[in-house]
């Protein structure tokens, strides 16, 4: 693990241009046109800033109270998969009360140093590169997430756990403490490292054991729907089977509601498959995509966008002090990172998993056909889509196999399934 408890930023080098807003008319969240504009692209350096580090950032921690009877009182070495996750969770939570306009008040305030990969340009225009204006309105598509069809945040209470925010902070403010709140790493926070772990047990893992993309997906789904905060109660996942996706079992889980699809996947054998790098692209490039839990082998990231033919990400691999968030105005500036890191995407190691928010029946409808445009491009390897829809359930689905197997010795028999020799992933 070798970023492990290095400082956010790191070295500086070329190729990531700072964006994050949509230039060249095209609609935040939107797919980058085949050819750029022939003018200049306008980028405004400092809402690239402001959105990028308004997103929680995660990471390791240090001397929190020991978790349960395994007496670790941190996660460096073995939690980074579920920092990731509870990143991409958080990004979640961040879209659900407060929508996509909400910015960190306190965002300009963190360190103004380049980040690793950022190229330092004169705020107003960028080299007319077609690669960067790609890279400018993907990485805006990452950002740029769906927001709640009302802009109006949700209420979220302040009271629990003792926190008592200061009179003088705003609504916005006293809501986005407490989504932080609801990952520290106490035992009673419903997504602190203690609750995950816990959670994990049912899945056949526990603290400081290796998680995989897949497993973190599930431990999401299990923690969000044993959630006792009233809060919660109208937010649920969905966590695709063997990369298919089945609308009635998702509709079921919607119901209504905002749901959160997480859709592992696997992007090759040992290493990861070109032919995927593109649709990886397309689905970054999607209003209501909220990043990739991914990384390199052994090392879990939090993908949130790319340039050309690297991945944009923040890393868990911080090693930092804990944060006892029963404190009234407890510190925050240690859960958000002003320095986006990027990897080739041949580096990346094929497991994974998508992740889409949806707040409304009408969002739904649109996220199902946008996934659908970008697995159907002709980007898309026609041998092995990187995931499928199924219109029915699952367990129709079991039991046409078991029919067109011919298995005739009752419920017992198992269905049969093609899988890799991974534990969590279908081999593509």
């Amino acid at each position: 693990d070798v970023l492990g408890g290095v400082a956010p930023g790191g070295e500086a080098s070329d190729g990531v241009a700072p964006g994050g807003v949509a230039p060249g008319g095209v609609a935040p969240g939107g797919v980058a046109p085949d050819r750029p504009s022939a003018a200049c692209v306008p980028c405004n350096v400092e809402q690239f800033r402001r959105d990028f580090g308004s997103r929680v950032w995660l990471t390791y921690r240090r001397a929190f109270p020991p978790i349960g009877a395994t007496g670790l009182t941190t996660d460096c070495g073995w939690g980074c998969t579920l920092r990731s996750g509870q990143m991409l969770l958080a990004q979640s939570l961040l879209l659900h009360f407060l929508g996509r306009h909400w910015v960190w008040a306190d965002v300009l305030d963190m360190d103004n140093q380049d980040s690793q990969g950022l190229k330092t340009v004169k705020q107003g225009t960028l080299e007319r590169s077609e690669g960067l204006y790609r890279s400018l309105v993907e990485f805006s598509g990452s950002l740029k997430l769906s927001r709640k069809t009302n802009d109006d945040p949700v209420p979220v209470g302040s009271e629990q756990q003792g926190h008592v925010p200061s009179p003088t902070l705003s609504q916005d403010e006293i809501c986005h403490r407490k989504i932080i709140s609801w990952f520290a790493d106490l035992p009673h926070p419903p997504f602190g490292m203690h609750r995950l772990t816990e959670v994990g047990k049912s899945l056949g893992k526990k603290a400081g054991d290796w998680y995989g993309p897949a497993v973190v997906a599930h431990i999401i789904r299990k923690a969000l729907q044993e959630a006792q905060e009233p809060e919660l109660q109208g937010l649920a996942v969905y966590v695709a089977q063997d990369c298919t996706v089945y609308v009635a079992d998702l509709m079921e889980t919607h119901s209504g509601g905002a749901v959160i699809l997480l859709i592992p996947v696997r992007l090759g054998g040992e290493k990861v498959n070109s032919q995927y790098q593109d649709i990886i692209k397309g689905m970054l490039s999607l209003e209501f995509c909220i990043g990739i839990m991914g990384g390199k082998p052994k090392q879990s990231l939090y993908f949130v966008g790319f340039q050309d033919d690297s991945l944009i990400y923040l890393d868990p691999h911080c090693c930092q002090p804990f944060v006892d968030v029963t404190h009234s105005d407890f510190p925050i500036q240690s859960f958000h990172c002003s320095s986006p890191k990027k990897m080739p995407f041949s580096k990346m190691d094929p497991s994974c998993t998508i992740g889409f928010y949806c707040g409304s029946n009408t969002e739904l409808g649109k996220i199902l056909e946008e996934i659908r445009k970008v697995l159907n491009s002709p980007a898309s390897p026609d041998k092995y889509p990187l995931f499928s829809f199924s219109p029915g359930h699952a367990h129709e689905q079991q039991v046409a196999a078991l029919g067109t197997w011919g298995l005739d010795s009752g419920p017992q028999s198992p269905v049969p399934q093609q899988h890799s020799g991974s534990q969590e992933f279908v081999f593509l």
